[in-house]
């Protein structure tokens, strides 16, 4: 597995990129919250299967396809779908131009298009909130076919072979809905935890080596503890994401480290009492 991998980098790695396209080039720093997720995810991108990640807001979905584009070296296009989204946001829209004293209609190509033709990394967030009927127009291009019709041009596009697709969804979130099964065939899936304890400690290691131990130590036992809470079913999921403990620990270090808790998490809440619950939980590391 590792010798494909590998050669597969090797391969992308190699490629040449203008300076615009080494702009979309992700930063790694991923964690795998265990031993093989990585691999494994980075072994089904290799073979050129598309990749659904699944997992609550916060755990890592975005930094991990952020993190794939780092070590393939590949530029990264993101979608982030809503009810709004449309086959022009995805594969994109014609529009007048005019060059030389004449006027034509020009066709802007969209993420998807230009991902396939290039052989960039198209990586489509929250996938499940956008409308059921916007999104089969991604079925030939996520099967074996990898090929589009481009139904405003006519153009057939078949995908450059570095050509990879990475999906995030958030279960059960408000705004959601079920992926039909037609389209969830088409992903090889993958579930993203958060992380544990020590892989908790090493992120924060790496994010804050200069960090005061007292502040360490209180951040990473509330992550724990808000983990806790929401296994136990008094916090929603949202509350333990470690996007936002990061970025209450580095408000913590210029103000209140409170106040920078209030802030980055338990103000993201909606339940009054989820938001106590938050601060209580904190209150008890100050001591």
């Amino acid at each position: 597995m590792q010798q494909l991998i590998q050669k597969e980098r090797k391969k992308r790695k190699n490629r040449e990129y203008n300076e615009e396209e080494l702009l979309l080039i992700g930063e790694g720093g991923y964690i795998s919250p265990n031993d093989h997720l990585w691999l494994d995810v980075l072994f089904t991108v290799t073979l050129k299967k598309p990749v659904l990640l699944k997992g609550p807001a916060g755990a890592g979905k975005t930094k991990m396809a952020e993190s794939i584009s780092d070590f393939f070296h590949q530029p990264m296009h993101s979608i982030n779908c809503s009810v709004d989204l449309d086959a022009e946001s995805l594969l994109g829209f014609k529009t007048i131009v005019q060059k030389d004293g004449e006027t034509f209609i020009e066709f802007m190509e969209g993420p998807v298009i230009k991902t396939m033709k290039e052989g960039h990394l198209l990586y489509i967030d929250e996938i499940n909130m956008a409308k059921a009927e916007t999104l089969p127009i991604l079925h030939s291009v996520l099967d074996y076919r990898r090929m589009l019709t481009n139904p405003f041009t006519g153009e057939v596009i078949v995908a450059h072979p570095d050509f990879s697709v990475i999906a995030a969804i958030n279960e059960g979130y408000i705004g959601t809905a079920p992926m039909n099964e037609a389209l969830k065939n088409r992903f090889v899936s993958f579930s993203i935890p958060y992380l544990n304890g020590e892989q908790l400690e090493e992120l924060w290691k790496e994010r804050f080596p200069d960090l005061p131990e007292n502040l360490r130590i209180l951040m990473l036992q509330l992550a724990e503890d808000l983990k806790q809470q929401v296994i136990n079913g008094l916090l929603s999921e949202e509350a333990a994401s470690v996007r936002s403990l990061l970025d209450a620990t580095e408000l913590a270090q210029y103000m209140d480290p409170l106040r920078a808790i209030r802030y980055a998490i338990a103000e993201k809440l909606d339940d009054p009492s989820e938001k106590e619950l938050v601060l209580e939980l904190a209150k008890t590391w100050m001591k």
